[in-house]
């Protein structure tokens, strides 16, 4: 079956009003109203009658009375479904199984009306391109809200250091562009341009000037920071972070309502510029993952084969994960192959094919609005036109292993400052240190320019290779060593004092990054990882990029460079290291391979430089697995306990199934229901006492034979709509599940037929069964539960979290601090 996804059981005590309460159909999804195609051999579990799926729940009648001759199909067939069945609480998992039977119906019973009219053939044309038209929209809603959240960001990043007196929209760069009095060493300086000391003291140089624009800096970046907070706080608290972590787990089949509706998408729009302008360290590219997915969840309401069925709108919001990063870097291959490498569970071919289209479409619609000016997606585009030399692997790999070791080293500590924040007072006030963060951030960040500028223009510094058009500090040396004098005796002739100075520079701004990276990811505000992983990756590589250029200048006559290297010319691209380092860091971080080697690929537009990427990635990859085979997203799956059973890590215990079930022995009775011998009574006195969210049907207590499975929700649900359809149903009516009623007395009254609401094929397994096939099986058919049998008798009950606590018995951890809360 293609299919999967979880179970879980009851996370708070949800009584039978609370259950039966949920009553907006746009809540509940309603995915109502289409019977489970479950078959068994057996006669007593066929469906009842020759009920077709898409047809009516059906309830009997069985009680005395005048139609006591057809008490058994008084009331086999209502009018119309219950409403409500099929669908799912908040914090719960969907049953891949159940919404993938739904939709094969649904495909059908459209099949099959098309040819009656022109009316249905055109209505089965409208289904069949549904999904390219949801995914059409999800591409020019992400590709339109990148381009805006660029334009915003930049312009609110250079208020923070003055302002356009010409036009006040206009950013720093934008501003100067019309002005004949640049000069080639100040091209950002002009007339229009005022820095804010300037225009409140009159004066542009000095220290009372430093001073002013000092503290104008911190003052923007704070009162940025705060109101992105607060907006947070206030209005849409799922719109902090990344929202990665959180995808992934939604696309494993979890319900996390309001995660991808309206309110976070426009909070999170707002406050990713707010935050990405007040200069912390984080980044917008991940964020712009969980605002593309907020369209596709939007979108995806418009269609009913969407909005009804939780696994396919699960297509869309993979196919809408392509497209964020598409937007995010530029890079429409590489977003689908993050989709399928990093946040997709299920991902058949025909959203390979999607996701492929929204990405195009959401990359042409942000290239039409050319958010940067240079015609390209991204603001750190680059082109190299050198080769790269084989003695060049070692650094690469040297640069791979950094990325690694920093992958490893941040993951432990930004973890455990999170796991810090959570049990101790300090996370009971996000605004105060979202505003701490904020103000160390800005008060060390102003003094040192690689640090004060935005990060992705750091990362454009550094990825930019020195050329005569060049005036970066970084590039000081190039005049001399493209002089006349091939190789000067002196040791300073090469290296002036300004390349030295940005040498420095560049290593306190790593430091800085290191730091403040560990403590920024994980604030109440929108914050991506890509960019502060990849800017301090392109630091180090920056850095190690000079260090071997020099070397290969001063000692070209040594045997690594003698063959390559020709006197005067330039044979090593500092540039190009700070591209391999910021892939390996960004994969040390993300554990990410594939999809970083193309999205780095895409962004240089340089195929000569994929050996050297994938070198640098695989190593850094291979030197964090070292450390801990967890990603950073996984981490913090782990940490807020979601339920996500990792298809990348393997089950190598060798426990049995009869292990893990429940009960256990010193466990109450499992909670089971029998097939009719039960009053209505006593069902809503299991399902009051108890907090499971579905209960095995057996033939009786004596037999312990299995009949079906009934979930809680569903159970609640169907009484409810009957209490209120039919009269005569009392607490001591009879419950059955049998294709007829059973006998009952003259004056008993009415029966309760629940037959419909039954999955009469659960999946089983033998006391016997290895845990590793339980666990594969759990991966791939995304099950909720499993009920476990010995000779065909009912033993116990395996969920997705008993599976996830033992995994984590297994690992010496804690087995319930994993659990959601």
């Amino acid at each position: 079956m293609e299919s999967e996804q979880l179970f879980t059981r009851g996370y708070g005590r949800n009584s039978y009003n609370s259950i039966t309460s949920a009553s907006s159909d746009e809540e509940l999804l309603d995915g109502a109203g289409v019977i489970m195609d479950f078959h068994t051999t057996e006669d007593d579990n066929l469906l009842d009658g020759d009920a077709s799926p898409g047809s009516n729940y059906a309830m009997s009648n069985g009680g005395g009375g005048g139609g006591a001759s057809i008490s058994t199909h008084l009331l086999d067939l209502l009018e119309e479904p219950i409403p409500g069945v099929g669908t799912y609480d908040d914090f719960h998992t969907i049953d891949w199984v159940r919404e993938k039977c739904k939709d094969r119906e649904r495909h059908r019973k459209i099949n099959s009306k098309k040819k009656e009219s022109a009316w249905e053939f055109t209505k089965s044309l409208y289904d069949a391109w549904s999904g390219w038209l949801v995914v059409t929209l999800t591409g020019l809603a992400s590709g339109a809200l990148a381009g805006l959240i660029d334009i915003a960001a930049d312009w609110l990043n250079d208020l923070k250091e003055g302002v356009c007196l010409s036009a006040m929209w206009f950013n720093h760069e934008q501003c100067c562009w019309g002005s004949n009095e640049t000069t080639f060493a100040e091209r950002d300086k002009c007339p229009q341009w005022k820095t804010w000391a300037e225009l409140i003291l009159g004066q542009a140089e000095g220290p009372g000037s430093y001073i002013m624009n000092y503290f104008m800096f911190t003052f923007w970046a704070l009162s940025f920071a705060f109101l992105a907070v607060s907006l947070v706080k206030v209005f849409a608290p799922y719109a902090c972070g990344s929202g990665i972590p959180e995808i992934k787990t939604i696309l494993s089949g979890f319900i996390i309502r309001g995660y991808l509706g309206k309110w976070t998408l426009m909070i999170k729009t707002i406050t990713l510029v707010l935050a990405v302008a007040s200069g912390l360290s984080l980044g917008k590219e991940g964020p712009l993952v969980h605002v593309a997915c907020c369209c596709g969840n939007i979108f995806s309401y418009l269609f009913p084969k969407y909005s009804k069925n939780e696994a396919k709108k699960r297509e869309v919001l993979s196919a809408a994960s392509a497209a964020g990063v598409s937007v995010a870097f530029g890079a429409p291959i590489g977003g689908v192959l993050f989709s399928l490498e990093e946040v997709s569970y299920y991902f058949p071919l025909k959203t390979l094919w999607r996701s492929f289209f929204a990405a195009l479409v959401a990359a042409f619609v942000l290239r039409s609005i050319n958010p940067f000016g240079n015609s390209r997606l991204v603001l750190f585009y680059v082109e190299y036109h050198t080769p790269w030399y084989l003695f060049e692997l070692f650094p690469f790999i040297l640069l791979g292993v950094f990325g690694g070791l920093w992958g490893a080293f941040f993951i432990r500590a930004n973890i455990a400052w999170c796991r810090r924040r959570k049990s101790t007072r300090f996370g009971k006030y996000p605004v105060l240190e979202v505003i701490t963060v904020a103000a160390i951030t800005a008060i060390v960040a102003f003094p040192n320019p690689y640090t004060r500028q935005n990060t992705s223009e750091l990362i454009k510094e550094l990825f930019t290779d020195c050329g005569p058009l060049e005036s970066s500090q970084l590039c000081q040396y190039r005049s001399q060593m493209n002089g006349s004098q091939a190789y000067p005796q002196g040791a300073d002739a090469t290296t002036t004092p300004g390349v030295y100075s940005a040498m420095w520079q560049l290593s306190l701004a790593l430091v800085f990054k290191i730091i403040m990276t560990i403590f920024t990811f994980g604030l109440k505000v929108p914050s991506g990882l890509f960019i502060p992983s990849m800017a301090i990756g392109a630091i180090a590589g920056r850095i190690v990029g000079i260090a071997v250029e020099q070397l290969a200048y001063y000692h070209h006559d040594w045997f690594l460079f003698r063959e390559w290297c020709e006197v005067g010319a330039d044979c090593i691209t500092p540039g190009l290291y700070a591209m391999v380092g910021a892939a390996a860091c960004l994969g040390g971080v993300t554990r990410m391979t594939v999809s970083l080697v193309v999205i780095v690929f895409e962004l240089t537009g340089g195929l000569e430089y994929i050996v050297p990427l994938m070198a640098a990635v695989m190593t850094s990859k291979w030197v964090g697995d070292a450390f801990g085979r967890e990603g950073i997203y996984e981490a913090h799956i782990r940490l807020n306990g979601y339920p996500f059973l990792d298809a990348k890590e393997e089950f190598t215990h060798t426990t049995l199934a009869r292990e893990v079930m429940r009960p256990r022995r010193s466990d109450p009775p499992l909670a089971v229901l029998t097939q009719d011998d039960m009053t209505l009574a006593e069902l809503q006195a299991i399902i009051s006492e108890t907090n499971y969210n579905g209960f095995p049907v057996i033939v009786s207590k004596e037999s312990q034979r299995l009949v079906g499975f009934a979930l809680r929700r569903d159970i609640t649900i169907a009484i409810e709509n009957t209490r209120r359809k039919q009269e005569g149903i009392m607490l001591n009516s009879r419950i059955y599940f049998t294709q007829h009623a059973p006998t009952l007395p003259a004056d008993s009254p009415r029966p309760l037929k629940l037959r419909s609401i039954l999955d009469m094929s659960p999946f089983t397994v033998t006391d016997h069964t290895p845990m590793e096939i339980v666990v594969d099986i759990f991966r791939k058919l995304g099950l909720r539960q499993c009920l476990v049998t010995h000779n065909g008798r009912l033993l116990g009950v395996i969920t997705k979290k008993d599976i996830l606590r033992h995994m984590a018995q297994m690992a010496n951890q804690d087995p319930e601090s994993i659990m959601f809360n």
